[in-house]
């Protein structure tokens, strides 16, 4: 190094200070003995017009040619033809006089013409006076990196196509949201969406919007991250809109990092193995079934068969207190009879969607004190203690009255059979937020918590044996279930099943605003009138005489237009009118009765039919109610007392 090098002392600012600078200046000798040095790089000059001016060991060992080859020629010999016919050295050089600087990865050649993938950075020279000088080149070999990339992009396009290749499965990733990222031939085939149609949509779409909403989906999503997978059976829904019983298994993904990536989500269609399993297990439950309603049906019929022997032996000679007796024993029975028909027809109207429901406001309290009355007399015979807690609130719903009786008679009902003799039996009804709260409790034996998930689905007593002492056919729960469901709200059961801790049906409903309470009209000391018209004379004349015992005035007419006649000329209050009639039917007397008369009575459906269209064409023809034969008596009365305003 020159002298002029070495650093000289500043004795007025560091007089203290023996310590020689030794530091030099490296001189463009140094500089190239550095980089002559460099074996991992191609470093080399280039004129402004790309003619390659040094040549270091670097870029000997990595493109093949000696210095003498090469220096003095253009550095388009590094380039491989396609890039060549597009002009591409000129470009690079373009590129980096306008901005300083030209850096890419790509193809380029050695001397033996093999290829190799190179990154490589192009950077203008300048002198002090701003001329372009040149221009330096660094080119690095990443031929390695490059295999390694094409092989992992090869197993990862393989990997693609096995995914992509499986129809059983429907494979897919969601990002950390929920939201979904990919789409394999699976998944179209299972639920039915094309790929453009489903990527970028959550996957909460495929589950039904009653799952949907309780936020299950991201439920599973959350445990799936916490520890690692979620695996779970249950229904889904296609893009259809028809549901399949599917299998997932839901897999968090993380990188190296332990950053989380999204989740994996891999679906089976197992509908086809769950019907197989489900007509198995229905064929034997329906078995049982069928031959438990021969034997529900058969206890009834032994009474009334009994009766009707005793009063046939007895004929004239028999004595009051006995009629009596068998009369009421074959009224019992045959509402029986009636219960367990109603039952199955409505169980059959609610699966077939065929159901009719009132939307009108309903009082709960009403509801239960009605269900009690109703239920009374059986809590009496075996003794047990029916208590209504009577709440501060008053809650009301809008829903449909006797439908919300058969719900609270069902419960009530099976609260009463299988609580032992002398049990208590709760009733209480409270306001829960937006909801109000029906429970019905008892101490009885319970419901094992093995049961507890089965106590609504349909038939589900079939599978105890016939000879069960409580009876009945299984069907109660689950209209309670399915009519509380049509009602907007749910029904939940709880149990220890421990003896004396007995069992709680709590059913919950969307409250309602309370309807403005209606005057009643003074002035009016007369009896009601009740118009009874059927064409079965037995029908009609104890149909006035239950009416009559009630307290009400009755009339008859046995056709259509007598129907018509009578309502306009003595102008009853109500009219119990049969659909089934001579001259024309109920439903065209009610329609003439709407056009013809200015102040039409109260119309009352009172018919053999009692499907769910019969029902709807009652209403729609402005019955107000369709009572299905036989009539129940009790309900009648509470009928004709809400119309008539009868206390």
């Amino acid at each position: 190094m020159a002298d002029g090098a070495r650093g000289k002392r500043d004795d007025e600012t560091a007089p203290d200070l023996n310590i020689p600078l030794n530091l030099g200046l490296i001189t463009d000798a140094d500089y190239r003995l550095m980089v002559d040095a460099i074996t991992d790089y191609a470093i080399f000059f280039l004129d402004p017009t790309g003619i390659v001016l040094s040549w270091n060991a670097g870029a000997r060992q990595l493109q093949g040619y000696e210095p003498h080859e090469v220096i003095g020629r253009h550095f388009s010999i590094f380039y491989p033809p396609e890039l060549l016919e597009k002009n591409w050295p000129q470009h690079e050089l373009e590129v980096a006089t306008r901005t300083g600087q030209y850096e890419e990865e790509g193809w380029r050649l050695r001397k033996d013409g093999t290829r190799f993938w190179s990154s490589l950075v192009l950077t203008r020279l300048t002198s002090p006076d701003g001329k372009l000088r040149g221009f330096s080149k660094i080119t690095r070999d990443l031929s390695a990196r490059q295999k390694q990339d094409e092989l992992l992009r090869a197993s990862e396009e393989r990997f693609r196509l096995i995914v992509d290749g499986v129809k059983d499965y429907a494979i897919f990733m969601l990002d950390p949201s929920g939201y979904i990222v990919s789409w394999n031939t699976g998944a179209k085939a299972t639920k039915g969406y094309e790929a453009h149609e489903i990527i970028g949509k959550h996957f909460s779409v495929f589950y039904p919007p009653e799952v949907a909403a309780t936020g299950f989906p991201d439920e599973e999503l959350k445990t799936a991250r916490e520890v690692g997978r979620f695996e779970d059976e249950g229904w889904r829904v296609r893009r259809d809109g028809s549901r399949f019983w599917a299998s997932v298994i839901i897999t968090a993904l993380f990188d190296e990092t332990g950053r989380h990536r999204g989740f994996a989500k891999v679906t089976r269609d197992l509908t086809e193995r769950r019907r197989i399993s489900t007509l198995e297990d229905e064929g034997r439950r329906i078995t049982t079934f069928l031959a438990m309603l021969g034997h529900e049906l058969r206890n009834p019929l032994t009474p009334i068969s009994n009766a009707v022997a005793i009063m046939d032996r007895l004929g004239p000679a028999a004595d009051t207190a006995t009629l009596a007796r068998m009369s009421s024993i074959i009224g019992r029975q045959l509402k029986q009879i009636t219960r367990l028909v109603d039952d199955l027809l409505d169980v059959g109207r609610i699966t077939s969607g065929k159901i009719h429901l009132e939307s009108k406001p309903v009082r709960l309290c009403d509801v239960i004190d009605e269900s009690i009355e109703m239920l009374r007399p059986s809590a009496d015979a075996k003794q047990h203690a029916l208590v209504f807690h009577s709440p501060s609130a008053d809650p009301w719903i809008t829903g449909d009255r006797a439908r919300m009786i058969q719900v609270v008679c069902n419960l009530l009902n099976n609260a009463i059979k299988f609580t032992p003799d002398g049990g208590r039996i709760e009733v209480r009804l409270r306001e829960v937020g937006a909801n109000a709260e029906v429970s019905v409790s008892d101490n009885g034996p319970g419901i094992p918590s093995a049961a507890l998930p089965r106590v609504f689905m349909l038939f589900a007593q079939g599978e105890q044996e016939i000879s069960r002492p409580q009876g009945g056919l299984g069907l109660g729960l689950t209209l309670v279930q399915q009519l509380v469901t049509l009602h907007g709200g749910d029904v939940s059961a709880f149990s220890k099943g421990t003896p004396g801790d007995g069992a709680e049906f709590v059913v919950r409903l969307p409250r309602a605003t309370a309807p403005l309470e209606k005057k009643k009209i003074d002035g009016n000391e007369s009896r009601k009138m009740v118009l009874v018209v059927d064409d079965n004379q037995d029908a009609a004349e104890t149909m006035c005489l239950l009416v009559e015992s009630l307290g009400y005035v009755t009339r008859t007419a046995a056709d259509g237009p007598s129907a018509v006649e009578a309502i306009k000329v003595e102008q009853p209050d109500l009219v119990l009118l049969d659909i089934g009639l001579p001259g024309f039917s109920g439903v065209e007397v009610a329609l003439r009765v709407r056009r013809e008369v200015p102040h039409p009575p109260t119309l009352v459906a009172v018919t053999g039919y009692g499907q769910g269209s019969d029902r709807d064409a009652s209403l729609a023809a402005g019955f107000y109610a369709h009572l299905t034969k036989p009539v129940d008596a009790q309900q009648l009365e509470g009928l004709l007392a809400r119309l008539l305003d009868k206390s």
